[in-house]
């Protein structure tokens, strides 16, 4: 029996990934996507549906053609610095576009969702391990309507008996092993990637924001999981609620992080190359260190974040760096 999941976003860099760690462990993933940040070309294991969530009528119509048994919810916009100046699109998008997805999914009767969420719905909570039970206090619209959303889900388990697995997580990092799939934004916002960019020559030099932190080398420090890892406990998830166990909220980091200064010696160690970078000013609201414990998901998912050593992370991405890219 085929056993269909819609993974919206998936055409995007976690997404994607989520769609080959679906495919390995006997599903048939259903991408939709609008594509105003995935590519068609990451795509690779199991159907293409182009379509918005906005779109309510595409939606019953996708949900109709495949009747999947789950839906896996990526689809997103995710930059922290345009959701504090363009706040509506966040709102607009993320959560009335969520809302569509949610109602959708309960009209078709497909009542098993997985959801990614974020650590940025606990806002500036300097220097402690996040948990599950950590308050929420987001303090930027992207934060904010991903709590909305984890509220929304909660408010259709009441009414209509969905059932969710939430993950929320900071940083993910690393590609693929294989090189099928990697990450690849435009424009680029993420540490890794930028870094691996100045060293390829394909931007002048990395900033440094900040080296006056009250951290052993004075740079931030951040929680990075790698997105391998991380998509393998979207499927755990997934797991938990064809075995019906009920919805479930679980944080995913290391809970030890990485200074930035840690990331740049780590990548003269993989790609044996400097790594041109200035200092700069900080950042308003950067935080001195955010990191995000997963003890939960350990012991009850049984997750195991395997590659996410840093070396490993910048490993894979290197070698997706070096070679990989999509077209329009």
């Amino acid at each position: 029996m085929t056993h269909n999941v819609l993974v919206t976003g998936g055409a995007g860099y976690i997404g994607s990934h989520a769609c080959k760690a679906l495919r390995a462990a006997g599903y048939v993933p259903v991408t939709f996507d609008n594509l105003s940040t995935g590519w068609e070309d990451a795509v690779k294991f199991g159907p293409f549906e182009q379509g918005d969530l906005m779109d309510r009528a595409r939606l019953d119509a996708v949900f109709a053609k495949y009747q999947p048994i789950a839906v896996m919810h990526f689809a997103a916009f995710s930059q922290v610095g345009e959701s504090m100046t363009d706040p509506g699109k966040y709102w607009r998008n993320n959560v009335f576009g969520s809302l569509q997805l949610i109602e959708a999914a309960v009209d078709a009767g497909c009542l098993d969702f997985v959801f990614s969420s974020t650590c940025a719905t606990f806002g500036d909570q300097d220097n402690v391990v996040l948990n599950e039970g950590s308050v929420q206090l987001p303090i930027n619209s992207y934060g904010a309507s991903k709590r909305a959303i984890e509220d929304i889900l909660a408010n259709f388990e009441q009414s209509h008996g969905l059932k969710s697995v939430i993950f929320r997580y900071f940083n993910v990092a690393g590609c693929d092993p294989e090189g099928e799939v990697g990450e690849f934004h435009q424009p680029e916002t993420h540490l890794i990637p930028l870094m691996l960019d100045a060293i390829a020559g394909k931007r002048d030099a990395l900033t440094i924001f900040g080296t006056d932190y009250d951290t052993p080398d004075g740079t931030c420090i951040r929680d990075y999981v790698h997105v391998c890892d991380l998509v393998d406990a979207h499927v755990l998830g997934l797991k938990w609620l064809q075995d019906e166990k009920g919805s479930r909220l679980f944080n995913l980091g290391t809970g030890k992080g990485f200074s930035v200064r840690e990331v740049l010696d780590e990548s003269r160690s993989v790609t044996n190359k400097e790594v041109p970078h200035v200092e700069g000013e900080r950042r308003p609201g950067d935080c001195t260190k955010l990191v995000s414990g997963s003890e939960r998901a350990v012991t009850e998912l049984g997750w195991t974040p395997e590659r996410s050593d840093m070396k490993t992370m910048i490993k894979d991405a290197w070698n997706w760096h070096q070679n990989g890219h999509y077209d329009k």
